[in-house]
């Protein structure tokens, strides 16, 4: 009987150590996706930045455009 208590103590013990190992690992994993996300956030970020310069840069062409047709028109 007490042989196997102490062969079932050590079976949980091995069990705990492993899902100890696993949580880690999903852990380590969770933190590294975070990275990677507030990362693609960034780029995100600064790619639209960018399309709405050149956006406001397209408009304000087109609206001195505009003007210039306007000019010419008259």
């Amino acid at each position: 009987m007490k042989q196997q208590l102490e062969n079932r103590l050590q079976e949980l013990k091995a069990e705990f150590a492993s899902g100890q190992k696993v949580l880690a690992d999903l852990e380590a994993k969770q933190i590294n996706i975070r990275e990677t996300l507030l990362r693609i956030q960034g780029a995100i970020q600064v790619l639209e930045e960018e399309l709405g310069k050149n956006n406001g840069a397209a408009c304000e062409s087109e609206k001195v455009e505009n003007l210039e047709t306007e000019k010419i028109g008259n």
